[in-house]
Order: structure tokens, then sequence, then C-alpha cells
């Protein structure tokens, strides 16, 4: 389990292989004390998570992942307590309902969206198998790899071949149907220049070193006088421009700032502004800025925006994150309404950072998604490859510019067009061709249809195990003290 929690060192493998194992001991043990063993080993995988990933033990983190591993639990709970019930074949699907719908509850539910407790995320790099996701969204692969343990489950217990026909042929259905869309469906859209820069590293290091000499934290910042705070702002706010204009120069048509590039004081917030709107006016082109701005009521009155401007100079648009990092972003959030400009390069849309995380916020009829970011060394590899999955799902490129981790761009299929490591790499500006027209995937169309799906059939399952005697313990291999069999 620890090397499939979604972190820097997830083994892929490694997530269909707990399942069977953690399955096997659940039937082997009492229901109460079994439950309780996994609920544990759930609880040590997520704090292995959060160190593996250098969160920080806010209190918020941990409880969050003590309630998550409690909702993991259930499925094998489920299982432990109706495979005797219910017919082979009724049983074999108990656990991956359980565990498709708990990962679906998890994105609605908890503050962490898909950063923790989704098993397709352990998969980036399988695009055939990922791409099964444009059909049911991510819980399409958490069911398979359940169905994978529930099915060598029964094998172990009753050997025989023909248990696995059924799991196999959808399997192979899986992987023939995703190799295709692949082969066959390629893009042969336009494409469209994008640069994603950001502060050079001697900038950026300023930056920090002089905001943080000011006492106070955020609330200090806001609060201190201007002549503390303007003079890094605009050296960051000519740095990034003057890369604008490089990459502009060399035919970049959208440039994109990362999240909270410009870190302004709200008094200054419509100069920084004022001189994007000039420089995509003088280059011609869409530019997206990402602002930190230090509101005097407080730190809760902060604003973490991103601001897209025309090539005339409009704004089109200032959104604002809408989810904040539990336990550490304390600023108010935005409506989450996803903002979408019709341009001559697509319809462009935009969120920032954290809110790629959750599936059904990033539903959204768009042919481009700009998602400005900042991470750390620790997690701004597994943050980006776990945004891969909303391209897939949703038929748009997606370009992800993290000024502290690694930035990439994929197509509507997965497929990486650019990446660049922030920490690996002196030249902090990413290029990627574009493809300017997006698809329209079942997913787009249907939602979380697939994961209601799989609640209700946990929930029949349950019905009609119920009603049903339970079945004799023959042909379950299971050892308690003091009664071998």
């Amino acid at each position: 389990m620890l090397f499939a929690v979604g972190g820097r060192w997830d083994i892929a493998a490694a997530a269909w292989i707990f399942p069977v194992l953690l399955l096997r001991f659940t039937r082997l043990s009492p229901a109460v004390s079994g439950a309780l063993w996994v609920w544990l080993a759930h609880s040590l995988a997520a704090a292995w998570w959060v160190q593996e990933s250098e969160m920080g033990f806010a209190p918020v983190v941990l409880l969050g992942g003590v309630a998550i591993a409690a909702l993991q639990t259930l499925p094998f709970l489920a299982d432990r307590l109706l495979v005797r019930r219910l017919r082979p074949w009724a049983a074999a699907l108990t656990l991956p309902a359980g565990v498709a719908a708990t990962e679906f509850l998890i994105t609605l539910l908890s503050p962490f969206g898909t950063a923790y407790g989704s098993l397709a995320v352990t998969q980036y790099g399988d695009l055939p198998l990922l791409q099964v996701v444009s059909i049911t969204g991510l819980y399409g692969i958490g069911f398979l790899i359940a169905w994978f343990a529930s099915t060598v489950n029964a094998i172990l217990e009753r050997p025989g071949w023909r248990r696995g026909v059924p799991y196999g042929a959808v399997l192979l259905t899986v992987l023939l149907g995703g190799g295709a869309r692949l082969a066959f469906t390629s893009s042969t859209s336009p494409t469209v220049r994008i640069a994603a820069v950001a502060p050079t590293r001697t900038v950026a290091d300023a930056q920090q070193a002089a905001l943080g000499r000011i006492p106070g934290g955020r609330a200090g910042i806001a609060t201190a006088p201007a002549s503390e705070v303007e003079p890094i702002t605009t050296a960051v706010t000519n740095d990034l421009l003057a890369s604008t204009r490089r990459e502009a120069e060399a035919g970049a048509k959208i440039v994109i700032w990362p999240e909270q590039a410009v870190r302004t004081q709200e008094s200054n917030e419509a100069a920084v502004i004022g001189a994007a709107r000039d420089q995509a006016r003088r280059s011609g082109i869409y530019l997206e800025i990402g602002l930190g701005v230090h509101s005097t009521r407080g730190p809760a009155n902060d604003r973490d925006e991103a601001i897209l401007i025309d090539p005339n100079g409009d704004v089109l648009w200032t959104y604002r994150k809408a989810h904040p990092i539990p336990g550490s972003e304390k600023f108010r959030p935005g409506d989450g309404r996803v903002p979408v400009a019709d341009t001559p390069y697509g319809r462009i849309a935009n969120v920032i950072c954290y809110d790629a995380d959750f599936p059904a916020m990033m539903r959204t009829r768009a042919d481009i998604m700009l998602v400005p970011a900042h991470d750390w060394k620790a997690y701004g590899s597994a943050h980006t490859q776990k945004a891969s999955l909303r391209a897939i799902e949703n038929g748009y490129s997606l370009v992800r510019q993290d000024s502290a981790g690694v930035s990439a761009a994929f197509d509507d299929k997965g497929h990486v067009l650019a990446t660049t490591d922030y920490f690996t790499t002196d030249q902090q500006t990413m290029v990627a061709y574009v493809p300017t027209h997006g698809a329209t995937t079942l997913y787009d169309r249907i939602g979380d249809t697939f994961a209601w799906l799989c609640l209700a059939a946990l929930a029949a399952l349950a019905g009609t195990a119920l009603v049903r005697p339970q079945r004799s313990a023959r042909g379950l291999v299971r050892r308690r003290a003091g009664r071998p069999r």
C-alpha cells in the first residue's frame, strides 16, 4: 500500500497487489477485528503519503486521512459480510463496486478531492488502460483493480481458470479499446504555441526572502510599508514581462504565468495588472497572469487569482482559486465557476492548482485548460501527473505551469506534449504546441453515472444478501486458531 498512495514513490503494480492481500486477510479474519486492522493499514498509508509528500502533519490533514481510511475500509468489510450470502458472480462484484463508490464519495465529501484516495492516479503513463476514464471517470480504474483482487481470491478459494474468464475478458476489452482509441483517434487539429514562464530562480528566491523578512506573515505583508513590498513586486513583474515578451517574439500566442507568480499588496494590484495588459496588447497575445494579493482586511480576504488578458489588453476574467489547500491556505475561496472564453485557438478555460483535483468542477466544455500552479519539490511531479487524468476524462488539452514543481502539457488522450522540472533546469520556461480542438467524451456527457451505478449496485447486493441464507463455508479457505479445516 505504501507504494500506491498517489505520491512520488508510487509503483503501478503495487496498486494491483495490495488489494489482493488485504482482501485475503479480511476473508480469513473475524469481521470486526479484520476491519479494524484494515482501517489501521489505510491510516498508516495516509500518514505515509503525508510524510513522503512533505505535506506537514496539520490536524486537518491527519483527521482527514483517518476519516478517508475509514471509508476505504468499508468495501473490504462489505465483502467480508456479504461474500458468503451471494452467488459467486455477485460476490465478485462486491469489492469493486464498493471501491469505486468509496472513491466517488471521497471526491464529493473530503477536502482532498483526488489528491488522496484514488487508485487511478497510481497508473500514470499506462495510456491504454487510462482511456477508460473517458467513459467511467477515474472510478473505473479503481473498479478494475478491485475486481482483480476479488477474482484472484475466488480462484484461491476454488481453483479453476474459468473463474478468471469474465474479468479477463473485460480487462482485455478495456486495454484493446484504449489502444484503439490512441491509435485511431489521434488529433489532426491545428496547434497553438503556448509558453509557460516562471520568474527566474534568482528573482523568485529574492521575492521569497524579502517577504519572509516581514514579520506577521500574510497579514504583515498586507500592512507593511509599500517601500518594503513594491520593489520586489516590481522586480518579479518585470522579469515575467521580459520572459513573456521573449516568448511572444518566438511565436507564442498564449503565455501563462504560474500560481501567485507575483505577490502584491492590494493597493498595488491594479498597477501589476496594468503592466500585464500593456504587454499583452503590445505582443498581441493571450496572457494569463497569476497573482497573490495580500489584503489589509486580513488573511481570510487575501486572493489567489488568475487573470486572462486578450490581445487587445482587455481582461476576460479574474478567476479566484476555489479550493484552498486544507491546513495551509486560509484565504477566501472563489465560487468554483470555471471561466471559458472563445478564442481563435479554441475554447480556453482556467482553474488554479488544487482545483484540478476535483473532477466534478473540471467537467467543462473546453479545448484547452490552463492550470497555473505552485507546489513543492516532494509533491510537484505527482500533482501534475494527477492533473493529466482531467484531460483524458474531459477531452481537452491541459497545460499546467508549476513554479515549484514539474510543469507539463497534455493532449486529450494524456500524451505528454512538453514538460520541464523547476528544480533541474535554469530555464524556467516550457513551450508546447497544443491542439486547438478537443474531443467530446462520454464521461463529459454522462458525468458520474458509472459511480452512481456502483453505489446502487452495492446497495442492491447488500439487500440481496440480507434475504439469502449464508452459504456453506466449504470451498472458502478459512483458518482460525483452534479450528483447523
